[in-house]
Order: C-alpha cells, then structure tokens, then sequence
C-alpha cells in the first residue's frame, strides 16, 4: 500500500532565524506557528537551525561504519541496564506506548545509543577512529539546538523564557544511530512499530531513503515532506505531560521502504534527571485540572526503557509508568 506525502501546510516548516536575529515580531510569529504545530500535529520541520550540514553527513557516515562492521564487534558492546551500546536486530520491542496494541512483534532494526546526562552510567564506543569525538560534538551541537527551542516553547506556553532553564541545565540526551536493512515484512511487523516517543522533542535530519510514517489525529499514515537540509521534530510523551495534553505526542513508526539499506539518526532531548515533570501552571485551572502526578524524568525515561529494552535491561516494568 502506498503512503502520501504529507504537504507543509499539515506538517509545516518553521525558519528559525529569527532565534538568532533576535527580532522580537519575527520571534513573536515564530512562537505562534511552533504552538499551532504542537497543538495541532505534534511534528514540524526546521531551517535555519545552525547547525552545519556536514555535522549531519558525518553522522550518518560514521552510522554506516558502525552498522558494517563484524557482528561480534558490535555484540561486545551490547547495551544494558546502565550503559549505552549496541542494540541487536530484534532486541526491542514497543511496549510502552499507548498506541502499541496488541500485536508486538520485535523491531526489525539494529542500533548503537549514545547518552549524555541521565542516569546511564557510562558509554561504551566501537573501535573506530574519532567516533567518540565525532559523536560527542554532534550531541554538543543538537543540545544548543534544542536549548533555543525550549526559549521558544516556553514562550508559547506565555511562560517567561527561561521558565524551562532549571530543569534543562543538564539535559538527558540520547543519540540513536539506527540501520534498516532491506526486507520483506510480514503483517504486524515494522521496523520500528508505531509508537509515541519518550522524551521532550527528537529531532530527525532529512533522509532521502522513505521509511518514516506518522499518524496525526484524523489522518491515515503519511510521510513527513523531504525538506533540503531539515530536521524533522517531534513533541513526546512527556511534553504532553508538562502541559497537560494541550501539546501533543504523535504516533509514527519507521520501516525500510527501498531497495537499498536505510539509515536514521535521531536525537532525543529531555530534562535532567531530577527534574519534577508536571503540568505547567498555564495548562491548568479550575475547569481544567491536572491529568498527571509529579513524576521525575528520570523515572519515567527508566521505565520507558525497561518497557520497551527489557531483554536487554533484564528489569520488567509496569504497563503504566509510575
């Protein structure tokens, strides 16, 4: 079954010059259109994000590298309850979202994660030159992406702009360098199957391989617009729990859709740690009550992650987050 491409008026494309202009009408435009995007779709695509595009082509290069080389390389560096590393073809599976459903069949992609700043105690790297190094400056980069993104969202929500600064002074990040090889798929099986994310925001850089689908409330599955040297962002699961459902945390899933290998290198940006998430004092009133319970992002991203990894984590989490 074909898929359509969905067109920038559903899911639009914001310039963020204005962020680094610091004109005040344009930002005041900008904070409009990105609250229209997260109240109506949950995904939009960025340009003029800074960060230079030869940053992204040497992710997806050293992603490549990694994915080739022997499997009992990559084994060896497998992940586990507290360190990031390699993640076998198979080994997870999505449990934690809402929309998982009842058919769960393993994800047929294999990846190595990246994180900086939440509870995983350390990294483990393949033997590759300059790949730690690589991927450290490309997390540093994504981070002050996201920074000038949380000004913005913060404004949007008629917060002061640096409403969100306390809880994202040490943000937890996770770099996810993914490989979809080719293949047939049988019924209820993807790639990567439908599911919502975790974090705050997850930025995708534009790849030319089709794969990615998402579900908008009153859509079918569509493919996000290809824009030239674009991230794709999307609001998670705990977005709409610090604004108490009024942003949204969309649905989509990933597959490989070509006849050459596919790759994807998402980044996901939360709060630190500790971080107490609950609804924003703007998205609550008298009429309007809070949904949620105080959690800490970190609880949450523990759970999320022994949901979903638990072969790996070897810890069997709840249904439902704490």
């Amino acid at each position: 079954m074909s898929i359509a491409e969905a067109s920038t008026e559903l899911i639009p494309v914001l310039d963020l010059q204005p962020l680094f202009e610091g004109d005040s009408a344009d930002v005041r435009n900008l904070t409009s259109e990105l609250r229209q995007a997260l109240e109506e779709v949950g995904f939009f695509s960025i340009v003029n994000h800074g960060v230079p595009w030869g940053a992204v082509e040497d992710i997806y290069s050293a992603t490549r590298t990694l994915h080739a080389l022997p499997q009992t390389e990559k084994d060896a560096i497998t992940m586990d309850g507290t360190h990031g590393g390699y993640l076998g073809m198979g080994a997870g599976t999505s449990y934690a979202s809402e929309i998982a459903g009842e058919v769960r069949k393993p994800n047929q992609n294999e990846a190595f994660f990246v994180h900086e700043g939440g509870y995983r105690e350390s990294n483990q790297y393949p033997d590759i030159a300059d790949f730690r190094e690589l991927t450290a400056s490309y997390i540093e980069r994504m981070e002050a992406l996201a920074s000038s993104l949380m000004t913005l969202l913060a404004l949007s929500l008629d917060l002061d702009a640096d409403f969100f600064a306390k809880d994202f002074d040490i943000p937890s990040v996770t770099l996810r360098m993914s490989h979809y090889p080719v293949m047939e798929y049988s019924d209820n099986e993807w790639g990567l199957a439908p599911h919502t994310d975790s974090s705050v925001f997850s930025f995708l850089p534009v790849n030319d391989i089709p794969g990615l689908e998402v579900r908008p409330a009153g859509y079918d599955w569509i493919q996000p617009p290809v824009i030239p040297r674009s991230f794709l962002v999307n609001s998670g699961d705990m977005l709409k729990r610090w604004t108490n459902d009024r942003y949204l945390s969309t649905a989509h899933r990933a597959s490989n859709l070509s006849t050459i290998d596919r790759y994807a290198v998402p980044f996901f940006y939360g709060a630190r740690d500790d971080a107490v998430v609950k609804p924003v004092p703007t998205t609550v009133s008298e009429n309007n009550p809070s949904r949620y319970e105080p959690i800490t992002y970190g609880d949450y991203q523990r759970w999320f992650i022994d949901r979903n990894y638990r072969r790996m984590t070897g810890q069997t989490a709840s249904e439902t987050p704490p």
